[in-house]
C-alpha cells in the first residue's frame, strides 16, 4: 500500500491529493465539496465514508460512526493528549500537496500496509484539518479489510496492537522533532488502542505482543482513558467502561459476546442495535 501511494503521488499533479483505496469509491460530488471548503492553511479535509458490501450495497454503517464528530482545526494537540483523533481511513481524506512533499515518501518497510496510519498521524502537525460531516465516499467491507472485521481473530488483534504501538512511536518522534511536549503515558490515554490490547490478550495470551500486560491493568487503564481523555458523553463512557470490565474480568466464553458487540457491529442482534441507537448515538 505504501509503495503504491508513493508511486501515485510521484505521478500526480494536483494541489489537492486523494489516495483512493482500490476497493473503495467516491461519490460524484466529493471533489467539488472538498474544493469548496478548502482554505489556506488547511493540510487535509476529511469526510465520512458509507460502508457497503462487496457488491456496493449499503450495510447501514458509517466510518467513523455518526455519533462521533470528526475532529477539525488544529488536531495535533488532540493527538498528543489522547494518542488518536476521530478520522476516517485513507479514502476519506484529501491532502495538501505542499504538505505531502514534506512527509513523503512513506517509509515502505515500516509502513508496508499501513500507509494511511502514517499519513493520518503526521499530516496534522503541519496545519489545520477541515471536516465535512457527511458521507462523500464508500468504504467497501468484503472480508479482507485490515481494519474491518468479519470474525474474531487473535492474530488480527495482535497486528492491531503492533500498529498502535508503531503509531504512538511515530507521534512521539514527530512531536519531538517539532519541539512539542509529549505525555509520558500517551499510550495509556488511547482507549481504542487499549481495547485492542485487551482483546488481543484475552483471545490469545501466548502470542500477545506485550508480555507485561494483565487484564486487570488494562481494565483500569481503559476505564481511566475513557473518563479522562475520550470524546464521548457520559452514557457512552459508562457503556464502554462496562465493556472493559466485562471483557477483562469474565471468563473468555462470556467475554467473546462482548468483544463481538464492539468489533463485529454487523452481527449485533436487533434489540442491541435498538438500544445503541436510542441511548448511545443520540
Amino acid at each position: 500500500m505504501s509503495s503504491a501511494c508513493n508511486a501515485g503521488f510521484a505521478t500526480s499533479r494536483g494541489e489537492i491529493v486523494i489516495f483512493l483505496d482500490a476497493d473503495d469509491y467516491l461519490f460524484p460530488c466529493t471533489v467539488e465539496r472538498v474544493v469548496a471548503v478548502w482554505e489556506p492553511g488547511v493540510v487535509k479535509v476529511q469526510y465520512r465514508l458509507e460502508e457497503v458490501d462487496a457488491l456496493g450495497r449499503p450495510i447501514g454503517e458509517f466510518y467513523p460512526p455518526r455519533h462521533q464528530s470528526l475532529d477539525s482545526g488544529m488536531v495535533w494537540p488532540v493527538l498528543l493528549e489522547k494518542g488518536h483523533y476521530v478520522t476516517p481511513v485513507a479514502s476519506g481524506n484529501a491532502f495538501c500537496r505542499e504538505v505531502l512533499h514534506r512527509v513523503l515518501p512513506i517509509p515502505e518497510a515500516e509502513w508496508r500496509n499501513w500507509a494511511d496510519s502514517y499519513l493520518l498521524s503526521v499530516v496534522p502537525f503541519y496545519g489545520r484539518v477541515g471536516s465535512i460531516e457527511e458521507c462523500l465516499g464508500a468504504y467497501r467491507i468484503h472480508g479482507s479489510n485490515e481494519w474491518s472485521l468479519t470474525a474474531l481473530s487473535g492474530e488480527k488483534f495482535h497486528r492491531y496492537v503492533r500498529i498502535h504501538l508503531q503509531i504512538h512511536a511515530l507521534i512521539i518522534r514527530k512531536a519531538d522533532e517539532l519541539g512539542y511536549r509529549v505525555p509520558r503515558d500517551l499510550h495509556l490515554r488511547d482507549h481504542p488502542s487499549l481495547s485492542t490490547r485487551l482483546v488481543s490478550l484475552r483471545l490469545d495470551p501466548q502470542k500477545h505482543p506485550i508480555p507485561s500486560d494483565h487484564p486487570l491493568r488494562l481494565v483500569y487503564w481503559g476505564v481511566r482513558s475513557i473518563w479522562q481523555y475520550s470524546e464521548f458523553n457520559w452514557k457512552q463512557r459508562l457503556l464502554l467502561s462496562l465493556w472493559f470490565a466485562w471483557v477483562g474480568l469474565l471468563p473468555l466464553p462470556l467475554a467473546r459476546p462482548a468483544i463481538a458487540l464492539l468489533f463485529l457491529p454487523r452481527s449485533r442482534p436487533r434489540a442491541v442495535e435498538w438500544i445503541i441507537e436510542r441511548f448511545v448515538r443520540r
